[in-house]
C-alpha cells in the first residue's frame, strides 16, 4: 500500500513539475516578442553631430532606431561619422538621409558609395541602410517639385514613366547599401514596385491610418518587403505633432498591424529636441516598456480581407475627388472606390489590405485572406 502511495505521489509531483514549467515559459514568452522590431525617432532638424548626440541620449534607453533626416548633416563628413559612432556605441540601429552622389564627391570631399561600403563594415548590422527621395509618391500626386512624370497620357504610360524612373534612381544605390528606404503618403505600391526595401507609411494629419496601413501593409506583402511607419506633422501651423497619447496608440497600432518600423519624425526645431517634448518621450518609453514587458496587450491586426484596385491606378485615396497620379482628375470609378475603402474601414478597421490587379504579383497571397473584394464588385 505504501509503495503504491509513493508512486502515485511521485507521478503527482512530476507532472506538477512539468506543468509549472509548461506554464512558466508560457507567461515568459507572452512577456517577450521575439518579433523583430524597430522604434525609434528621426533627427531632421540640424545639421550639428552635438544635436544628434543629445537626442541619442535622450532616447537610448527606450528605443533601438535612430534616423538621421538631415542632409546638411550628411554634407559634413566629420559630423556624419561622429553621429554614426555615437549611435552605434549607443547600441541603437540607424538609416541615414542621403542625396545625390554628385552632391557628395566634388563639393564635400568624399565619396558615399565608399562611405556606405565603409559604414556596413564599420557598423554592421546596426546600419540597417539609407532613406533615399523624401515622398517619391506624395511628389507625384501633389505635382511637387520633385514629381518624376509630369507628361503622359495615360494611366499606365504613367505607371511605366514613374516606377521605371524611380527604380533607376533608387538601383543607383542598391549595391553599396544594404536596404533603401522612403517614406511616403501615397502611390505606396508603385514604390515597392520599383524596388524600395520598405516604405514607410505616414501618419500624418487627421488621415485614416486603417487606410494608410491597407495601402502599406498590402504592397509590402505583395512585394514580400517590409513595412513600417512614420509619425509624421498633425498641423502645418502651430502646435506640429500630436500628444503624447496620440503618439502611442499610433505605435500601439503600427505594431499591433505587423509593421517592422515605427518612428516619429522632429522638424522643425522648436526646442531641445526638435518639436519633441518631454510628452513624446514619455510616450515612448511607455510603449518600449509594453513592448518588452506585455506586447500582447497590444492586440493583433492581422488582414483578413483583400480589396483590389485596378493597375496602373494612381489614385490618392484621401476623398472621392483625389487626384489620378496627379495628372488626372477623379474618374467615374473614383467615387465607388473610396466608398468602398470606408466601408472596408467601417467593417474590418486595420484587418484588411489594398492590392493592386497584377495577377502575377497579386495571385500568390490571394489566399492569404478570408474574403477578396474587387473594384467592380459589390463590397459589403
Amino acid at each position: 500500500m505504501n509503495r503504491k502511495f509513493i508512486i502515485l505521489a511521485a507521478i503527482l509531483l512530476i507532472a506538477v513539475i512539468i506543468l509549472s514549467l509548461f506554464l512558466a515559459l508560457n507567461w515568459h514568452s507572452g512577456k517577450t516578442s521575439n518579433r523583430q522590431f524597430y522604434v525609434g525617432v528621426e533627427y531632421a532638424y540640424g545639421g550639428q553631430s552635438r544635436e544628434v548626440k543629445a537626442l541619442v541620449d535622450k532616447v537610448k534607453d527606450y528605443t533601438n532606431l535612430f534616423v538621421i533626416g538631415s542632409v546638411d548633416l550628411t554634407f559634413n563628413r566629420t559630423a556624419l561619422d561622429e553621429s554614426c559612432d555615437y549611435i552605434y556605441d549607443s547600441g541603437l540601429h540607424f538609416i541615414v538621409l542621403l542625396t545625390g552622389f554628385n552632391m557628395y564627391h566634388y563639393s564635400n570631399g568624399y565619396n558615399i558609395a565608399n562611405w556606405m561600403l565603409d559604414a556596413q563594415q564599420k557598423y554592421g548590422d546596426k546600419f540597417l541602410g539609407i532613406y533615399k527621395i523624401d515622398e517619391p509618391g506624395g511628389n507625384q500626386l501633389e505635382n511637387g517639385p520633385s514629381q518624376i512624370i509630369n507628361d503622359t497620357v495615360t494611366y499606365s504610360k504613367t505607371e511605366e514613366g514613374y516606377v521605371g524612373n524611380l527604380s533607376a534612381m533608387i538601383n543607383l544605390y542598391h549595391p553599396y547599401t544594404p536596404s533603401i528606404f522612403t517614406a511616403d503618403f501615397a502611390l505606396n505600391w508603385f514604390d515597392y514596385k520599383a524596388n524600395y526595401t520598405a516604405v514607410f507609411a505616414e501618419f500624418v494629419g487627421n488621415e485614416s491610418r486603417q487606410r494608410i496601413i491597407a495601402l502599406d501593409r498590402g504592397a509590402a506583402k505583395a512585394f514580400h518587403r517590409d513595412w513600417g511607419v512614420i509619425v509624421n506633422w498633425k498641423y502645418n501651423q502651430g502646435v506640429y505633432l500630436e500628444n503624447g497619447t496620440e503618439l502611442y496608440n499610433d505605435l500601439s497600432l503600427a505594431y499591433s498591424a505587423g509593421a517592422k518600423f515605427a518612428f516619429v519624425f522632429s522638424y522643425p526645431k522648436t526646442g531641445e529636441y526638435g518639436i519633441l517634448t518631454q510628452e513624446h518621450f514619455d510616450a515612448l518609453k511607455k510603449f518600449w516598456d509594453t513592448l518588452h514587458n506585455n506586447p500582447s496587450s497590444f492586440g493583433i491586426n492581422k488582414p483578413q480581407v483583400a480589396y483590389v484596385v485596378p493597375e496602373d491606378y494612381g489614385f490618392g485615396f484621401r476623398n472621392p475627388s483625389d487626384h489620378i497620379w496627379g495628372l488626372f482628375p477623379a474618374d467615374n470609378q473614383s467615387a465607388k472606390i473610396y466608398g468602398d475603402v470606408e466601408t472596408l474601414i467601417s467593417l474590418y478597421g486595420s484587418r484588411f489590405d489594398i492590392l493592386y490587379d497584377e495577377p502575377q504579383t497579386i495571385e500568390p497571397i490571394l489566399g492569404d485572406y478570408s474574403k477578396v473584394f474587387y473594384w467592380n464588385q459589390t463590397v459589403s
